[in-house]
């Protein structure tokens, strides 16, 4: 297992909850973290069909079994089963410990907040961050760390990344989820995802989206929600500050994983993306992915979003630092240029129009130094994240 920073929040509540969930994609590493930080519980697997079988069966019967600190992994397959948890947590003379896992947060959130409201502590497990890849695994190069994505199993086991994100989209992606969309023609999602994939980065227009698909706008936002509760992909919304002016207020559509962008893209090997004309897209998607995991690693609520007027200034990521906001640009190339400040300094402005607070900013770049320039931060894409946060 690779060391997760998240290890350490989830350490902290072990003495505090007698219920901790951790939700997230599959193979985002959930079940390995529950087993490394409680290696003393039962582990128990839904996904096993006898098992699954029995506690939709006897749900009671199930859990009475269950006579000391368990773990139990995928509990989306038996979503029922956490009515019945609700009892004996109430219960104070039942000191038992449940760790629970499940993959599809849209049914596992419903049951939660009906069932256990009060009574766990939520944690979501995503993909890697580039620091938690042992050094000697990390890809060197940008296009290579594009391509590879963010998943261990294909940095712990040295897998192909196009391989193994075939098996990932057709035995996930195109089972679990269209399962859950109710799908019943497979052309038309998979048309769906890929076009959503060719948005990542852009503001979401669900109308344009779904008329290429040919489907209808209804449908294509609902796909797109079942697919962001299912940890695919993300809406960064726009920040509501406008300085008196109009600014957009659709949100923007990423992917959690560049890797996977890149596989529905028909990437197949890093050297496409030297001259792919998507690449400023996917690296911008990939870095703000970075600083999401970066804050949810932490067990903290993502403050990220965008700023866009309809004069057509924009910043690319906000960071919402409560007495005044943090404006980054995310620039793919590896020379820094001065006129990437632009709209920093210019946002900046607009702040000290309101507030006395003075603020910098960043450029988030593919060049390999980190440097200040004109007061502002210009940032490596090797350490960028952690250098966000002011802890």
């Amino acid at each position: 297992m690779f060391p997760r920073k998240i290890e350490k929040r989830l350490s902290s509540y072990r003495d505090k909850y007698r219920c901790i969930a951790l939700i997230g994609p599959r193979q985002s590493g959930k079940t390995t973290l529950a087993k490394a930080v409680f290696p003393d519980h039962r582990y128990v697997s839904l996904e096993n069909p006898d098992t699954r079988r029995r506690a939709l069966e006897d749900p009671r019967g199930f859990l009475r079994s269950i006579t000391t600190h368990s773990v139990l992994d995928e509990v989306q397959y038996a979503p029922d089963l956490l009515s019945y948890l609700q009892e004996i947590l109430d219960d104070k003379s039942d000191l038992r410990q449940f760790i629970l896992t499940g993959s599809n947060s849209f049914q596992l959130n419903e049951k939660i907040s009906q069932s256990l409201a009060g009574r766990v502590r939520l944690l979501t497990v995503l993909p890697l961050l580039r620091d938690e890849i042992p050094p000697e695994r990390q890809p060197r190069t940008v296009n290579e760390t594009l391509w590879m994505g963010s998943y261990p199993r294909i940095y712990d086991e040295d897998l192909d990344p196009t391989d193994w994100y075939a098996d990932y989209y057709n035995t996930y992606v195109q089972k679990d989820v269209r399962a859950l969309l109710e799908v019943q023609n497979l052309g038309l999602f998979d048309t769906f995802l890929r076009l959503c994939a060719g948005r990542s980065g852009r503001l979401a227009n669900f109308s344009g989206i779904a008329s290429e698909a040919g489907i209808s706008q209804p449908t294509a936002t609902r796909w797109v929600s079942i697919l962001e509760a299912s940890y695919l992909l993300f809406r960064l919304q726009p920040h509501h500050r406008n300085f008196n002016k109009r600014i957009t207020k659709s949100p923007k559509l990423y992917f959690y994983d560049a890797g996977l962008m890149c596989y529905l893209l028909r990437i197949t090997k890093p050297e496409q993306l030297a001259a792919h004309p998507l690449r400023g897209e996917i690296f911008e998607t990939w870095v703000v992915s970075e600083a999401l995991k970066s804050y949810r690693a932490r067990g903290l609520e993502s403050p990220l979003y965008f700023w866009r007027d309809q004069h057509g200034h924009e910043i690319d990521l906000i960071i919402d630092r409560s007495t005044y906001l943090d404006p980054v640009e995310i620039k793919s190339g590896a020379t820094f240029h001065s006129s990437w400040l632009k709209h920093i300094e210019w946002f900046n402005e607009l702040q000290r129009g309101t507030d006395s607070t003075v603020t910098h900013g960043a450029v988030v770049y593919g060049g390999d130094e980190s440097f200040e320039h004109r007061r502002a931060q210009i940032l490596s894409w090797t350490n960028f994240a952690n250098q966000l946060h002011q802890d």
